[in-house]
């Protein structure tokens, strides 16, 4: 185990990352899940893996928190060996997981006590503890309520408080923001953050959604279990360089045929759209438009997205 030297004023180790991914390889039968997938995330730092489902996102984050024995390779949270040591891992991680894992026959306050005196938390700090996240997850008046009559929205808000309780040194999201609507999202991504930033909370996320996957400091876009791309989000988009192009027309496979012969470019056709990746595009355009008089009915541009980079590396849309 890395020797930890030196302690910060929060209480978080220095000098040893929050995650440490290593040659990780899982198998479920002959289906290889995780491909030498190997990444770290700096302590105090946010990191959205993102993926489509089926990349693997899951099966890593089950590793990460103690529940799956990896096939090879290894996992430390904040330096603990997920296999050798799990009793200490699972005293740093907050988890939110995927599927439910509340009680739906209890109150939304007695889901979060119990589950705070799993942690060890009782008396006025955990009746503290549950109003504050119950007033940030926007559930103060359905504390009382038993959870099984909650919609899946607000039963997703109690997850995420139940993740939230321990005051962990590192969150564990799991599509932390499925059917929650926008104006709730952004409330908790400004929580998440504030965490990050005043407590050194690390948030680790697995995400399907490019807005929240922006939201962090790096993000590892993972695809049929490989990771193929890491970096800011900042990185990844100038990294790409080109500008893209999208392009109407009522007959998309023709004029995407045409266009590949005449400029010697690769297109593809994307949510009913053209998809052309060109540098400095507004040079480019007139010769497009002028090379196909009546068959293009719209045309944008603009600087490349997070969407553009899994395209750019996967070579589909992430949707």
């Amino acid at each position: 185990m890395p020797k930890l030297s030196e302690t910060s004023s929060t209480g978080r180790h220095l000098n040893v990352s929050a995650l440490d991914v290593s040659e990780l390889v899982h198998r479920y039968g002959e289906n290889e899940a995780l491909k030498s997938v190997s990444f770290r995330v700096d302590m105090g730092t946010s990191f959205a893996l993102l993926g489509p489902n089926g990349s693997g996102k899951t099966t890593l984050f089950r590793i990460a928190s103690t529940l799956l024995r990896p096939t090879s390779g290894t996992v430390r949270v904040c330096g603990e060996d997920v296999q050798a040591s799990a009793n200490r891992v699972r005293r740093n991680l907050g988890v939110m997981f995927q599927s439910p894992a509340l009680d739906s026959r209890l109150t939304v306050k007695e889901n979060l006590h119990h589950h705070g005196r799993l942690y060890g938390i009782s008396g006025h700090n955990l009746s503290t503890r549950i109003a504050e996240l119950l007033h940030l997850i926007h559930v103060d008046d359905r504390a009382n309520a038993l959870v099984g009559t909650l919609s899946g929205g607000l039963q997703r808000r109690v997850e995420l408080a139940k993740a939230l309780l321990p005051a962990p040194t590192v969150l564990l999201l799991d599509e932390p923001c499925t059917g929650i609507d926008p104006s709730a999202r952004r409330d908790v991504w400004k929580h998440l953050q504030m965490l990050r930033r005043t407590k050194g909370t690390t948030i680790v996320v697995n995400t399907h959604l490019m807005e929240e996957a922006s939201e962090c400091d790096v993000v590892g876009i993972l695809h049929k279990g490989r990771l193929v791309a890491c970096g800011s989000p900042a990185l990844l988009t100038a990294n790409l360089g080109d500008d893209i192009i999208f392009v109407s027309s009522q007959n998309l496979e023709v004029l995407a045929s045409r266009i590949k012969a005449r400029f010697d470019t690769h297109v593809d056709i994307v949510e009913n759209r053209l998809r052309l990746q060109q540098p400095r595009a507004h040079e480019f355009i007139p010769g497009l438009v002028e090379a196909f008089p009546g068959e293009i009915d719209a045309i944008t541009f603009g600087k490349p997205t997070l969407e553009d980079v899994f395209m750019h590396h996967t070579g589909q849309a992430l949707h």
